[in-house]
C-alpha cells in the first residue's frame, strides 16, 4: 500500500488516472506528450494499493483547484509576475527567455525547432559523446542534416558512438537537458535579439567559400550598403592576421594540431607568417614540412580546417582572453 506520506505531482496525475477508469483515462493519456506517458506509467507502476481516503483526497484537491475561480488566464505576462514574486530578476529573465525561444514543450521538441547551422554551430564545440547522446533523441531528418554539417571524421566518430551507444541512465538525460536549457536555450533567446547584419553575419561565416562567395555577390546586386555592413561584421580565417602573436600562440594551445596544416594549405601568406612567427623554429619547419607534403587537398577541407580554428577564437574572445579586434577602442578610460 501506499504509504501516508506527501505525493509528488506525478503521483496525483498516476492516482486521478486510475480512478477515471481505463476508457475516461485512455482518452486522456491520448492527449498526453511522451514523456509525461512514461513518467505517469512509472509512477502508477510502483504505487501498489491506495486507500480510498487518499484517492478522495486527490479528487477533492483536483477538483477544488478548478472551482475556486471562474476562469484561469496564463500569458507571458502574466507568469513573469508571479516568478518576480518568488525568484532573483536575472533567474526570472533567464527562464522567461527560454520558454520564448523554440516552440515545443519539452527540450527535444524545443531543439526539434532550432536551425540546424545554430545547433550544429553549438554541438562542435562539445565533447563527441554528448553529442552522440543529443542526437541520438532527435529526429533523424534534423540529425542528417546536422551531421552533414559537421568535418567529416568529427560526424564519423559521433556515429560510431551512437551505434555502440549503451542504455542512458535518466539522471544523465536531465544533466544534459539541464544544461540545454540553461546555456544554449537562454543564450539562443538572447541572440534572436541581435542586430539582424550581426546574426546574418554569423550566417555567412558559417557557408563554405563557394556558397558564401554566390550569396555575397548576389545580396551586393540586391543591396550593396546591406552586403557591406554584413562584410564588416564577419570575422573569417583571414581575419586573424590582425591579431597579435600572444593571441595566435593562445588560440594555437586550444586547436587540434593536425588540422594546422590542412588550414593553412589554403590560407595567405601573411597568415602563414604568423603562425609560424608564433612556434618555435623547430616546430615551425615541420609545420612547413608537412604543408609540402600535403599536395592537393579539396576545398572544402580547408574550409573546415580554418573554420574549426576560427570557432576556437571566438570561443577565446567571448571568455574574455583575447580580443579579435586589438585595433579597437574599447579600452578607452573615463576620468
Amino acid at each position: 500500500m501506499l504509504v501516508k506520506t506527501a505525493l509528488t505531482g506525478v503521483q496525483k496525475a498516476a492516482i486521478l488516472l486510475l480512478a477515471l477508469g481505463e476508457e475516461n483515462g485512455t482518452q486522456l493519456v491520448s492527449s498526453m506528450q511522451e514523456h509525461e506517458i512514461r513518467e505517469i506509467s512509472a509512477a502508477m507502476a510502483t504505487m501498489g494499493a491506495v486507500s480510498a481516503e487518499r484517492v478522495e483526497a486527490v479528487c477533492a484537491e483536483f477538483s477544488g483547484a478548478f472551482s475556486s475561480v471562474d476562469m484561469l488566464v496564463g500569458t507571458y505576462d502574466t507568469t513573469e509576475k508571479i516568478l518576480r514574486k518568488a525568484l532573483p530578476g536575472d533567474r526570472v529573465s533567464a527562464i522567461m527567455e527560454e520558454i520564448r525561444g523554440p516552440a515545443g514543450r519539452t527540450m527535444w521538441d524545443k531543439l526539434g525547432n532550432v536551425p540546424e547551422n545554430i545547433l550544429a554551430n553549438y554541438l562542435r564545440n562539445e565533447y563527441p559523446q554528448t553529442v552522440a547522446v543529443i542526437l541520438s533523441r532527435l529526429q533523424a531528418s534534423q540529425t542528417a542534416r546536422v551531421l552533414s554539417l559537421f568535418p567529416e571524421d568529427f560526424s564519423v566518430d559521433i556515429m560510431m558512438r551512437m551505434l555502440h551507444m549503451e542504455n542512458v541512465q535518466r539522471d544523465v538525460i536531465d544533466s544534459l537537458e539541464t544544461t540545454l536549457r540553461s546555456e544554449f536555450m537562454a543564450s539562443l533567446a538572447r541572440s534572436s535579439k541581435q542586430d539582424s547584419h550581426e546574426l546574418l553575419a554569423e550566417v555567412f561565416n558559417n557557408f563554405d567559400r563557394r556558397v558564401e562567395g554566390q550569396l555575397m555577390n548576389a545580396l551586393e546586386k540586391r543591396n550593396i550598403e546591406d552586403a557591406e555592413q554584413v562584410k564588416a561584421l564577419m570575422f573569417t580565417f583571414e581575419d586573424l592576421k590582425r591579431l597579435p602573436r600572444d593571441a595566435i600562440m593562445r588560440i594555437m594551445r586550444d586547436i587540434d594540431r593536425e588540422k594546422l596544416p590542412l588550414a593553412l594549405k589554403g590560407a595567405s601568406e601573411d597568415i602563414r607568417k604568423l603562425f609560424l612567427s608564433s612556434m618555435t623554429s623547430r616546430a615551425g619547419k615541420i609545420l612547413e614540412d608537412e604543408i609540402s607534403a600535403m599536395g592537393p587537398v579539396r576545398i572544402k577541407d580547408v574550409d573546415a580546417a580554418q573554420s574549426e580554428i576560427v570557432n576556437v577564437a571566438k570561443n577565446l574572445a567571448n571568455q574574455g582572453e583575447i580580443d579579435l579586434n586589438p585595433g579597437s577602442d574599447n579600452n578607452e578610460m573615463l576620468a
